[in-house]
């Protein structure tokens, strides 16, 4: 079994603590005069440190997702770091620029991520990023820039983007607590899956995982991920992402592929196969993770980010957990609007029924290339 540490960096500490502890504001400290780093290899170490002792951090502040992102899309990172005299970092932002035919040029934070905008340790350190970021944009020459703000405490003052929440719930070591804090209908629905000869099994092979959700992004409409991608993510992120199978008489028939941060379990890009939807194996499968999460330490359970009024959105509502409104941003730079492309957009929706009724092997071929349109 893995075993999953803390890290906690010195002079940092302050800034750590669970997500209780993030609506309260973060502690003053005192600095001496900042100044902006770009990103290079040599700040990794205290880069990655600052992230895990945020309060506010997540896993795709990390640089394993700047690598990944980088390696398999070709997007180029802008990571700015606030640094005082003697090199300590007070705040940081991941940025990209992204270019293509559908967005033109837009620097965002962070694409393909739920989360990502500043983590600071003072006001002064996030105005000094925040500025940096709008001057890059006009220096680049971009449509728009986007901050995928996780908590309100990290905005900015850019225009306010109102599309998202996020939904969480508190776990712990007894599978039947867990279980209980789930409403009825869904509890009941668990507790059938539970009783159908699901087996559970990690694996770093992402062929069975690979094929189911690739199949079910073509029935929703949405262009494929290349299988390099999650390689990347498992590659570069380690111990701290696994996927995980749902078995049924050796058939893989639901898989997931979670992060592992902190005290906090972000089951990021799942799904099942629908034959098997009468047996509820994708209520099997998040149940089984959230008890094995809680016995082994981790405390939150993160159900990720979707569109209210959407068939995730309802799925994910049903368990009962916390849900919060995500605070992004978006900067307009040549735009006079904020741009949507999302697939809720009326001009897609012609797109997207085209699409769930190309053959699969068409889709896998395509779907790379369309899904870096839409970062």
């Amino acid at each position: 079994m893995a075993v999953f540490r803390r890290i906690e960096a010195p002079g940092l500490t302050s800034l750590s603590g669970s997500l209780h502890d993030r609506g309260k504001p973060a502690p003053e400290i005192l600095q001496m005069p900042l100044s902006l780093r770009r990103y290079s290899s040599d700040l990794r170490q205290a880069w990655d440190a600052f992230v895990q002792a945020h309060r506010l951090g997540s896993p795709f502040h990390l640089i394993a997702w700047m690598l990944s992102i980088e390696e398999t899309f070709g997007y180029r990172p802008h990571y700015l770091a606030a640094v005082d005299e003697q090199g300590r970092i007070h705040g940081l932002l991941p940025l990209f620029l992204v270019k293509n035919l559908l967005m033109g040029k837009a620097l965002i934070s962070t694409p393909f991520a739920v989360y990502g905008g500043v983590l600071a340790d003072s006001p002064e350190a996030s105005q000094l990023l925040a500025d940096e970021a709008a001057a890059l944009g006009r220096k680049l020459g971009v449509q728009f820039v986007e901050i995928r703000n996780g908590w309100p405490e990290q905005a900015v003052g850019f225009s306010p983007v109102v599309r998202y929440v996020t939904l969480t719930q508190q776990i712990g070591p007894d599978p039947e607590a867990i279980l209980e804090a789930i409403p009825r209908k869904t509890r009941y629905m668990v507790r059938k899956a539970l009783k159908n000869g699901f087996l559970t099994q990690k694996t770093t092979e992402i062929d069975h995982f690979f094929d189911i959700y690739s199949r079910n992004l073509r029935r929703l409409g949405t262009p494929s991920f290349p299988k390099r991608h999650f390689q990347s993510l498992l590659r570069h992120f380690g111990d701290s992402a696994e996927i995980r199978e749902v078995l049924l008489e050796g058939k893989v028939v639901a898989a997931v592929l979670t992060f592992f941060f902190r005290d906090q379990l972000l089951p990021y890009y799942g799904a099942s196969d629908p034959a098997y939807n009468a047996l509820a194996p994708n209520n099997f499968m998040y149940f089984d993770l959230m008890a094995w999460g809680g016995q082994n330490g981790f405390r939150f359970f993160d159900f990720g980010r979707s569109k209210i009024e959407t068939g995730a959105f309802e799925f994910k509502a049903h368990w009962g957990m916390e849900t919060r409104q995500l605070p992004y941003e978006m900067l307009l730079v040549k735009r006079k609007n904020l741009p949507d492309f999302t697939p809720k957009n009326p001009r897609f929706q012609m797109v997207i029924r085209a699409w769930q009724k190309m053959p699969l092997p068409l889709t896998r071929l395509l779907g790379p290339a369309l899904i870096r349109l839409v970062p």
